[in-house]
């Protein structure tokens, strides 16, 4: 009998070739029998407290997977794909394992039955930032007959759509410290609760201007918390291989809200009235916080996923390493009390590359935001265009980064797999996101001469590269920590908030002073982007980083 040796002395593969499996002692190679296509491949995860019969934990994983040569069967593996996941114990040996091994090599039903835990994670929370970016879009489009039933002026409006922004920026930080503390997924259900709950009341207090800017406050509050959320699952189950990709479905589904909630807000709200729109979104994000409780509850449960692995320090093999901490499943009311003072805050901001995000995140958020809010404007009255063709152009910049994004993600993972520098993948990734939107906001604020649609082309080129950041910025909080992941994403996030609330309110003032778009939207987002990425440049870094054993040494 052949035998393969094992890659990973930490981890116990066991080739089940008989109907009566059996589990070898530790440490037991990977074996093959001569002859056979295919077999099931179990990997038995030991546990940090030897728990289990024998020491093993209880979580096994089975993997239907070709019979390969001497040295590529776990390589084949690395990256986690097709894997499926069984219990190493049951009744009836040769029955289950029949009935396994069906299960393994037949079709599934739902399709995405036989996924890992780890896609279907990253994929209900695209799905939830797609929900998110909905509800941004349709109040920028419901504000219009809102505004006329109620009598407000452009200031008033103006004071509605930014109360979101003081919401979402005062949860940034206590969600990153909340989603280290009890972890990404319980928070990011809560903020979903949390903002479906307030976007369903808005009809009610529409007519009542405090109870509408404290609602609005309430939504940002819970789509606020939805970053760090995301960071921290991410840093926890997703390995640095993948990182980019995941990040890049994450923040994919903002665009693709953005795509849905222009195409369908107008029809609705102009069928079914403005209040409709808010309480299909409400209900919405709770049928979301529904489905995604029930995968926890499916697939997730007495392991947190197979994914978390405890204490094992090796995370070669496609699963994240569980050197990150698996307290917050498990806090007491001392760790609650003492986390805050476990955070090293100092550590946190004596480092460059820290800063350097800080920086860069403020000035990304800058340019996104202000074009994000001025753009229609800017296509209605400098470009002549009509409401309509208006609203359809401002689709054009989230699908044109959808795109973007699906070149981006493996771009930057295969970047890293050849054994480029991580360090420098981001910079790359980072400069393009700021150099390209510069050079189109450039070529559109000066006169060449071109027709209203070549402007569009140059706006939507420059915005739609700018997610290359989704491979560059992004992906730094989770590479220098994952521990901190959360918390730093809450830091940088919290500053990239404030462009929301002043730069939006100064581009208007700036407009009506100088009647000029490009003084007033394109110079400051230029500016924004160049000195972002000499600061990135010079400065970013994705070395890992032991922001405790800093704070300690200081």
């Amino acid at each position: 009998m052949a035998a393969i040796p094992a890659l990973h002395p930490d981890r116990h593969l066991v080739l089940l070739l008989t109907a009566r499996h059996r589990a070898l002692p530790p440490c037991a190679p990977l074996l093959r029998r001569p002859g056979r296509g295919r077999g099931r491949a179990v990997r038995v995860v030991p546990s940090g407290d030897g728990a289990g019969v024998g020491g093993f934990a209880s979580v096994v994983e089975v993997e239907a997977r070709p019979a390969l040569g001497p040295v590529g069967a776990e390589e084949q593996g690395a990256l986690g794909g097709g894997e499926g996941e069984g219990e190493g114990e049951g009744e009836g040996e040769g029955e289950g394992e029949e009935a396994a091994g069906g299960a393994a090599l037949g079709p599934r039903w739902p399709s995405w039955e036989g996924l890992p835990e780890r896609y279907k994670l990253i994929g209900a929370t695209s799905l939830a930032f797609a929900i998110c970016n909905m509800d941004k879009v349709n109040l920028s489009v419901a504000i219009i007959p809102m505004a006329h039933q109620y009598g407000w002026n452009s200031s008033t409006a103006g004071l509605v759509q930014s109360s979101f922004f003081w919401g979402f920026a005062l949860s940034q930080l206590p969600g990153g410290w909340l989603a280290k503390l009890f972890g990404g997924r319980k928070v990011l259900v809560a903020g979903i609760a949390t903002w479906s709950l307030a976007t369903s009341i808005i009809p009610f207090v529409a007519g009542f201007m405090p109870g509408l800017v404290l609602s609005r406050i309430l939504v940002g509050i819970g789509e606020g918390v939805s970053p760090s959320s995301a960071a921290d699952l991410i840093a926890r189950f997703i390995p640095l291989g993948e990182r980019s990709r995941a990040v890049s479905v994450v923040y994919d589904g903002s665009s693709f809200g953005s795509v849905l909630g222009l195409l369908f807000a107008p029809p609705i709200i102009q069928n079914l009235g403005w209040e409709s729109s808010f309480y299909i979104l409400g209900l919405l994000g709770i049928v979301w916080c529904l489905g995604f409780e029930s995968l926890k509850e499916q697939k997730l449960g007495d392991n947190e996923g197979t994914l978390n692995l405890g204490p094992c320090s090796s995370g070669s093999d496609g699963l994240i390493s569980s050197a990150v901490s698996s307290k917050s499943s498990n806090s007491s009311l001392e760790d609650t009390q003492n986390s805050l003072k476990d955070v090293p805050w100092g550590a946190f901001f004596k480092s460059k590359a820290v800063w350097a995000m800080i920086y860069a995140h403020f000035c990304g958020s800058w340019g996104h935001y202000t074009c994000l809010s001025w753009l229609p404007t800017f296509f209605s009255e400098e470009l002549n265009l009509s409401l309509t063709e208006a609203a359809w152009v401002s689709v054009l910049p989230p699908l044109g980064s959808m795109v973007v994004t699906s070149i981006v993600a493996p771009f930057a993972d295969n970047m890293i797999s050849s054994g480029v520098d991580t360090t420098k993948v981001r910079k790359i990734c980072q400069t393009i996101s700021f150099v390209s939107p510069a050079v189109f906001l450039m070529l559109s604020s000066v006169d060449l001469g071109l027709p209203p649609w070549g402007i569009v082309a140059f706006l939507t080129t420059g915005l739609a590269l700018s997610n290359f950041a989704l491979s560059g910025l992004y992906c730094t909080h989770q590479d220098i920590s994952r521990e901190y992941a959360s918390i730093l994403l809450g830091i940088t996030t919290t500053v990239g908030s404030v462009p929301g609330i002043v730069g939006i309110a100064l581009t208007g003032y700036l407009l009506d002073s100088t009647h000029s778009w490009s003084i007033s939207l394109f110079a400051p987002a230029i500016f924004f982007y160049l000195t972002g990425t000499a600061v990135w440049l010079a400065f970013a870094s994705s070395e890992p980083q032991d922001f405790g054993k800093s704070e300690r040494e200081s």
